[in-house]
Formats: structure tokens, C-alpha cells, sequence
């Protein structure tokens, strides 16, 4: 019994140390912050002293607008596209089956967002999410970006509120994983996924049921300092 049981230690050991490493690969790609890098080192005005001080694309652009908006966005997208790949390639080949692949894209996805939002390097004052976040829902399932970004389309295109959009997108990520995949696993770290967002955008809530959420505008917006 006791070979076996060292085995058994050896493989569990084995495969913390995998989910770990991918963890830690995908939190360090997430804190590569698209906004901060381009307003800090190339525009040297840091993003998050300006507008709501958040470190997002939509914060970005209404303070500095501009073809480097663009830059932003593939920044945070290719990360994203980075650490659900390596997640999908490492975790499934050691876990196998239909699972590995997704528990990856999953695990990998939770950790990038995390990286995003609180990065190391940038005194863990990072983004709200949604463009990554949106990313790695394009890379789960068709079905679930169409929830996702169906409902964070028509939202922010009726309202003009991304936050509106984008908070839809959050609660309706643990619905859309249910659906798709019914596996208890998953909705856990789906409903990781969506609170994060939904809690990164705690303060955007409070402005929409006070009617004072600023709208998505297409021009540079100048600086009101709120």
C-alpha cells in the first residue's frame, strides 16, 4: 500500500504543480495592463490619474482617444489569447478527455482577469475586465459569446452605458457556462469569472441607479477630474 499511496501523493503533487504554473503564466500575462503601458511608458501621463482613474480601454479613450486606442485593445486581447492557449495546451494534455481542454481555457481565463485587474507590477491598480474577460469568452464557446457579447452589443448600443453592457456580460457568464456545459466545476469558475467583473464595476452600478453614468462618446473627452 505504500508505493501506491506515494503515487498517488506524487501525482497530486504533479498536478497542483501544473494548475499553478499555469496559474502564475496567465496571472503575469493579465498584468501586461494595455492601458497603463501605452499611457504610462509611451504617452507619460499615467491613465489612472485621469477620468474615473480606471486602467480600461473605455477610460483610455475618453481621456486620450486616438489611433493608440487601438494599441490597447491588442494588447488585452493578445494576452488573453496567450494564456487561454497555453491553459487549453497544458491543462489539457495532463488532465485529457473533453474536460482538460476547457477546465484550461477556464482556469487559465480566471487567472489572467486577475492579473488585469490587480497587477503586480502596476500596484495592483489594473482594469475592469471586459475586453479580456470578452476574449477568452470567444475562445470557450460560440454559444456563450453570443449571450456575452450579443447582450453587451445591444445594451451599450441602446444606452450608450458600456457598464450597462459590460455588467450583463458578468452576470451572464455562469448562466451561459450552465447551459453549454453542465458541469459543477465549471460554473464555479464561471461565477469567479462574472463576479469579478461585476465587482470591479461596483461603483459604475451605483452611478447607473443614480442615473449619473457617463456615456460612451467617439470624441476624446476633456478632463473633468470624476
Amino acid at each position: 500500500m505504500a508505493p501506491m499511496n506515494s503515487e498517488v501523493s506524487q501525482g497530486f503533487l504533479f498536478l497542483a504543480g501544473v494548475f499553478f504554473g499555469v496559474a502564475a503564466v496567465a496571472y503575469f500575462l493579465g498584468c501586461f495592463n494595455g492601458a497603463v503601458i501605452v499611457s504610462k511608458y509611451i504617452l507619460r501621463n499615467d491613465i489612472r490619474n485621469h477620468g474615473s482613474g480606471n486602467a480600461g480601454l473605455t477610460n483610455f479613450h475618453r481621456v486620450f482617444g486616438g489611433g493608440l486606442t487601438f494599441v490597447v485593445i491588442l494588447c488585452d486581447v493578445l494576452k488573453a489569447i496567450l494564456a487561454v492557449l497555453i491553459g487549453t495546451m497544458v491543462i489539457g494534455t495532463v488532465v485529457g478527455g473533453w474536460m482538460g481542454p476547457v477546465l484550461g481555457k477556464y482556469w487559465a481565463g480566471l487567472f489572467c482577469l486577475l492579473g488585469h485587474m490587480f497587477p503586480c507590477m502596476f500596484q495592483f491598480k489594473g482594469g475592469k475586465g471586459i475586453l479580456s474577460g470578452g476574449t477568452i469568452a470567444l475562445m470557450l464557446d460560440w454559444r456563450i459569446a453570443l449571450v456575452v457579447w450579443g447582450g453587451f452589443l445591444i445594451l451599450t448600443a441602446l444606452t450608450r452605458w458600456v457598464s450597462l453592457g459590460s455588467c450583463w456580460a458578468g452576470a451572464s457568464f455562469p448562466f451561459a457556462t450552465w447551459f453549454v456545459y453542465h458541469d459543477v466545476i465549471l460554473l464555479l469558475l464561471a461565477i469567479l469569472i462574472g463576479g469579478l467583473i461585476l465587482w470591479k464595476h461596483r461603483t459604475n452600478i451605483g452611478r447607473l441607479l443614480k442615473g449619473e453614468e457617463n456615456k460612451l462618446t467617439f470624441h476624446k473627452k476633456k478632463e473633468t477630474g470624476v
